[in-house]
């Protein structure tokens, strides 16, 4: 599938998440990258390297900016988007948390940012603060939260990364989770192969990953 120059992904962006986690909501969005290498499409495998023990779900919703964006008002943020798809945001928690945090190396191992299946085009899509949001793992829902809980909202979140960095069409924006991803759980949920896990967004159709060893 074709792979985006850039993937800019955005941490604790959910209230709800936040408030699991022990954390407080922060004054600017969390911003760090997934690379281009973690890109698989729906029905293809998400494959766990021998390097973590621990890898998560989360559901969030993509943005695919449509043109060119540098330095643009919120109000104006919106007219920018191409289209939304489901992202999940693939995470090896041990990595995540160890040497000193790694953010970036944890969340883009090969196989780990499923998009999919469908773009939706921004015209269908009316309001992006408004759209159920949920993961399911072997047919049990981990998540279930809307779009409406984003700290950030997607006009706010572009307008802020495109002070300073130019948003290229094609780039994704992952905006986020909500609560209910593993490690937060008690007891503790990790990915295994045999696994299946499917990210929906409503009316962005249902994005559905086997999970592998590698």
């Amino acid at each position: 599938m074709a792979r985006p120059g850039k993937i800019v992904a955005i941490g604790l962006n959910y209230q709800d998440h936040a408030e699991e986690t022990g954390g407080t909501a922060p004054e600017k969005p969390i911003v760090f990258a997934k690379y281009p290498n973690t890109v698989v499409g729906h029905g293809e495998a998400i494959r766990i390297p021998p390097i973590t023990e621990q890898v998560d779900y989360e559901a969030e919703l993509a943005v695919v900016i449509g043109r060119p964006a540098r330095n643009v008002s919120e109000g104006e943020a919106l007219d920018y988007v191409f289209g939304y798809t489901n992202c999940n945001d693939v995470s090896s928690r041990d990595l995540q948390f160890s040497e000193g945090g790694q953010w970036t190396r944890s969340k883009s191992i090969d196989t780990f940012c499923p998009l999919g299946p469908y773009l939706v085009t921004a015209d269908e899509v009316p309001d992006p603060q408004d759209l159920s949001i949920r993961s399911v793992v072997n047919g049990e829902v981990m998540q279930d939260s809307t779009t409406s809980n984003m700290i950030f909202t997607v006009a706010e979140l572009i307008s802020f990364l495109s002070t300073g960095m130019t948003l290229m069409p094609g780039d994704v924006i992952a905006t986020g989770t909500p609560a209910g991803v593993g490690f937060v759980r008690d007891p503790k949920v990790f990915l295994k192969p045999g696994d299946e896990v499917t990210i929906e967004i409503e009316g962005l159709g249902t994005l559905t990953n086997p999970v592998e060893a590698e």
